[in-house]
């Protein structure tokens, strides 16, 4: 069976494009506290990212570019999502519920520190880690 033919203006355009869509997807997971958004969104985008890449060079260049493997990803997610209820639980709160702090970096200036966002990280790395695993299934 010959391979498939891989189009050139096709894999130009997602080596473009997978920059810029990762760093919306990082802004989405960072904003996701106080505006739409979060982990689940910024993993989404972050999951086409995973789709244009295999749509480009098929699965080979999917695990040549993440060469992790999607149950681990998946589980450090869930893991992490998981330990930041816990947490809370621990220091007398309820099952999730927030805590902030805020600290100055001297050129940054205030910085505020959600305990939320450890949960959305999770919520992102299991998405992510989801189609991952979803895009080498489909192509094998």
């Amino acid at each position: 069976m010959k391979p498939l033919r891989r189009s050139a203006i096709l894999e130009a355009g997602v080596t473009t494009a997978a920059g810029p869509l990762l760093l919306f997807s990082v802004y989405l997971l960072l904003a996701g506290h106080n505006q739409p958004g979060g982990g689940f969104s910024g993993g989404l985008v972050a999951g086409v990212v995973v789709l244009l890449i295999w749509a480009a060079g098929g699965t080979a260049m999917v695990r040549r570019v993440l060469p992790v493997r999607s149950g681990v990803l998946m589980g450090v997610g869930l893991a992490i999502a998981a330990l930041t209820g816990f947490a809370s639980l621990v220091s007398g709160l309820s099952f999730l519920e927030s805590v902030s702090a805020t600290f100055s970096i001297p050129v940054v200036g205030d910085v505020k520190l959600v305990s939320a966002l450890f949960f959305d990280l999770g919520v992102y790395l299991a998405v992510v880690g989801m189609v991952l695993g979803l895009v080498r299934a489909l192509g094998e």
